[in-house]
């Protein structure tokens, strides 16, 4: 694992929907990204380079001397900002490049260089990524929290917000006449054992062959998509292999709201900061 040779790129851009600017929002003594990015640099990686369409992103690299491009503002997801890059910089088809999402301040390095390297180790696939075992039912119900199938082989059969692989007899109690109730399955006292169900959690971080980002940019979106919002399932609609990397430790979590911007602060403040 450690003769792997990777890369990884930080897509951040300033504005966000749900928490504008969080990118340079202030956890501890620095900005969000640049603990993303420092964190990133000691998983072994070659180069870790922040990829943004904002000056002022730049201007906060520059100053803790992270390296970071400029890239096209008309980018619809951290996929196509990579697939610049994977132009720009030139990089051999086999090049291994890690997508560390911009707001995963708590991101341990150990799952970065584990998704490159399993990568590496599956070379019929285009892609990688990671997963979890999720047993709550909370968690599992929860249209936020993405969950994948896999194969015999450990590769990605789908990946949605519903509730799959769907535990027919385990679940009854939650189907009425009606049909299926939120409400229901959340709070059914029923006596399946959930720990045994192979429900897994996706986590959001990919590593991918250059080859692939480029070809990448020229690949339709597909239907499935655009109706889960999961811009994965173009490279599985497309026919591409997504490897996946199971791991028993869950992560801290990223920022998407300011509640999870208050969780991570404190998490800092206590000195909590990994998985």
């Amino acid at each position: 694992m450690h003769d792997i040779r990777f890369d990884v790129v930080i897509p951040a851009r300033l504005q966000s929907t749900r928490l504008p600017e969080k990118a340079l929002a202030e956890i501890g003594d620095k900005p969000m990204v640049i603990h993303v990015a420092q964190r990133s640099q000691t998983s072994g990686a070659q180069r870790t380079i922040i990829a943004t369409d904002s000056s002022r992103i730049v201007e906060c690299a520059n100053q803790y001397n992270v390296e970071v491009m400029l890239t096209a503002k008309h980018h619809e997801c951290g996929t196509d900002r990579l697939a610049e890059l994977a132009t720009q910089l030139d990089w051999a088809d086999d090049q291994i490049i890690v997508n560390v999402q911009g707001d995963e301040p708590l991101i341990n390095p150990t799952l970065i260089r584990e998704v490159a390297a399993h990568l590496a180790a599956n070379p019929s696939c285009a892609l990688a990524s990671a997963a979890h075992p999720v047993s709550s039912r909370e968690e599992i119900f929860n249209p936020n929290v993405v969950k994948v199938v896999l194969d015999a082989r450990g590769y990605a059969l789908y990946f949605s917000r519903a509730p799959i692989p769907w535990a027919r007899d385990a679940w009854q109690d939650v189907m009425g006449k009606t049909g299926f109730s939120v409400n229901k399955a959340t709070s059914a006292n029923s006596t399946d054992n959930l720990s045994q169900l192979p429900v897994y959690r996706h986590i959001g971080i990919y590593a991918y062959r250059a080859s692939f980002l480029r070809r990448f940019a020229s690949l339709k979106p597909s239907p499935l998509e655009a109706v889960e919002a999961l811009e994965q399932l173009r490279a599985l609609w497309h026919g591409e292999s997504i490897a996946i990397h199971l791991t028993d430790k869950a992560p801290i979590g990223g920022v998407d709201t300011a509640a999870d911007l208050e969780r991570v602060r404190a998490l800092f403040k206590q000195g909590r900061t990994f998985a």
